[in-house]
């Protein structure tokens, strides 16, 4: 079988995001939010996504893409048999009036570099997932498309007529098109698109600057920390899990699922690694947030939130051909209605800093106390409730040994808040929580085999109980702990170094891709027991399944090296991120060079 990457690169700015193919086209790109319907979603339907593309007129031709360095400003060069163009894509984003600008402006710069290429411009956005065409109407200098909330805007100095017709012409100078949602572009097109360009190139450089990473592959880890900060839906703190919907966890499987929400499993991972390279604003902008949900619990955290924090996230199947043709497409993730009772001890260890870390201050954060005690009496409620796990199995609740690592871990938060307020009640309270955790994590212990299971009473693995050696709740230099990871390497490893989250059926069969975070859990775990060498090397294998960009999905197919699931897939590059930090401690390197 021939190997399958994306071949798409990503920009945004905090408040949208696009995938750009290498032929130029938009593949993907939703207004005004990153979970509204797409406005060019060709990538789940070739004849219903709409086109924004800056295309050879003829021929055959050749691409290349790049970033530009630092930056998610992303470059895409077309050689055909007439001459060479680039065009430059990015969202714009940059400090302005002490606060960052980050318009639903999405902007093309096309440059010929060698001879006189001809190319064709062609922008139809659509609506309602490519059930309404929008109306054009043709003014001085742009193109308004009509029909949604707002009005989507083309401004440009390419003549109105080849882009409306669709006509080919002859690219002998500098192009700028700039699409807009709601507000307009009413400033001068050329300058204001290059002074865009220019402090978005600052806004980038300056923001990696500031990350404090080591020297151990610090060209992917950048990329990662770049392609996770665009994951963080600034208005809100929110960040989602992928950019996209229904793109297949493998061809034919039907796990198609839409991740363009907040999981609240992802959170302690998402913020150990953005802690992990020092930026503090992403943390207390996504603290917030989860803060800001918490408020409003009453009898259970969900699995999952969107991004405004709405609870309800119905879902559905749209007319629509799918990725490849692999159906059904969805919007919404039932997952919502689970039950997944680690989420509790999410909160807790995710909040914790809030409150004992003493750079972070902030008079008006939620009070300790009783968010504290809400999660712990959850955390006592759900103590013998089985739930869906954190992998959402659809038709199957266990005593899962994850989320009893969670209640433990959880537990131990607020017991460290309770000291830092002085609260002995609540301290002791959550001492006796830990322990009713840990009975029934060791219930999951099998004896003969030496390996935790991953439910009590279960014969099987999972690639998350690899957190029991990294949360520290096995010793590292421990013989339990190594005993452990070899029993999961066995069963779950493939040959080739990647993990499966599990090998045993579930709701729509056995998996047949690897879950790349497992992957990267599997080398922090092999640096946590002493393992480094082979941390490093697995490490390395790792960077491979990247895209021409350094993108990562969310499965790979261990046979082919095949990309699959959605993508960009932001749990993969906090897997990176946190896996790189962790080889660097164990090699005592510091975070500069």
């Amino acid at each position: 079988m021939q190997k399958h990457t994306y071949n798409l690169g990503l920009i945004g700015n905090c408040a949208f995001l696009g995938l750009i193919d290498t032929d130029t086209a938009v593949r993907w790109l939703c207004w005004p939010r990153f979970d509204s319907s797409f406005v060019f979603g060709s990538l789940l339907d070739d004849d219903k996504g709409g086109e924004f593309s800056i295309k050879p007129a003829t021929g055959t031709w050749e691409s290349r893409q790049c970033y530009r360095t630092n930056t998610n400003v992303l470059c895409t060069e077309i050689t055909t048999a007439d001459g060479r163009y680039r065009v430059t894509d990015f969202a714009p984003r940059f400090s302005q009036y002490e606060r960052y600008y980050k318009p639903l402006m999405f902007i093309r710069k096309v440059e010929p570099l060698e001879g006189s290429p001809r190319v064709r411009v062609a922008c139809r956005p659509v609506g309602q997932y490519g059930q309404l065409a929008l109306n054009r109407r043709r003014s001085s200098n742009h193109i308004a498309f009509l029909g949604l909330e707002e009005e989507i805007r083309l401004t440009t100095n390419i003549p109105l007529t080849y882009v409306l017709d669709e006509e080919d012409f002859a690219l002998n100078d500098t192009k700028y098109l700039v699409l807009t949602y709601g507000a307009p572009l009413e400033a001068p097109l050329e300058s204001t698109a290059e002074r865009f360009l220019l402090s978005t190139l600052d806004y980038w450089r300056r923001w990696v600057k500031s990350t404090s990473i080591s020297a151990f592959h610090q060209d992917q880890v950048i990329r990662s920390a770049l392609a996770l900060k665009i994951h963080q839906y600034e208005d809100t703190g929110a960040i989602i899990a992928a950019s996209t919907t229904s793109l297949p966890e493998a061809p034919g499987s039907t796990r198609n699922w839409d991740y363009r929400y907040c999981w609240m499993r992802d959170t302690y991972y998402i913020l150990t690694a953005f802690n992990n390279i020092g930026h503090f604003e992403e943390m207390e902008r996504y603290f917030h947030y989860i803060a800001n949900i918490s408020t409003k619990v009453k009898d259970k955290y969900q699995p999952l939130y969107g991004i405004s924090g709405a609870s309800d996230l119905i879902e559905e199947e749209l007319p629509l051909a799918g990725y490849l043709g692999n159906q059904p497409v969805r919007i919404g993730n039932d997952a919502y209605t689970h039950i997944q009772n680690d989420v509790y001890g999410q909160v807790l260890v995710a909040l914790l800093p809030l409150y004992v870390d003493c750079r972070f201050l902030d008079p008006e954060r939620p009070n300790p106390e009783k968010l504290v005690l809400e999660a712990l009496n959850l955390i006592e409620t759900t103590m013998d409730q089985p739930d869906a796990g954190l992998w959402e199995f659809r038709n199957l609740a266990q005593y899962h040994c994850y989320t009893y690592l969670f209640h433990w871990a959880g537990s131990h938060a607020a017991r460290k808040v309770a000291h830092s307020i002085g609260n002995r009640d609540m301290e002791a309270r959550a001492e006796r929580l830990i322990q009713a955790a840990t009975d029934r994590i060791e219930q999951c212990f099998n004896q003969e085999r030496g390996v935790y299971t991953n439910a009590i009473g279960s014969p099987h693995l999972d690639a998350s109980t690899m957190q029991l050696i990294l949360m520290g709740y096995l010793d590292p230099a421990s013989e339990k702990a190594a005993h452990h990871l070899v029993e999961l390497e066995k069963e779950l490893k493939t040959p080739e170094g990647l993990f499966y989250r599990y090998r045993h059926a579930d709701d729509f069969g056995t998996p047949e891709t690897t879950f790349l975070i497992c992957s990267f859990w599997y080398v922090e775990a092999l640096a946590c027991v002493g393992r480094v060498d082979e941390a490093i090397r697995e490490f390395e294998k790792l960077t491979t399944y990247t895209n021409h960009l350094g993108l990562l999905s969310e499965d790979v197919d261990a046979k082919t090296g095949s990309q699959w699931g959605n993508f960009p897939q932001a749990y993969s590059h906090v897997g990176l991120v946190n896996a790189a930090y962790r080889i660097a401690q164990k090699l005592n390197k510091p975070n500069f060079l």
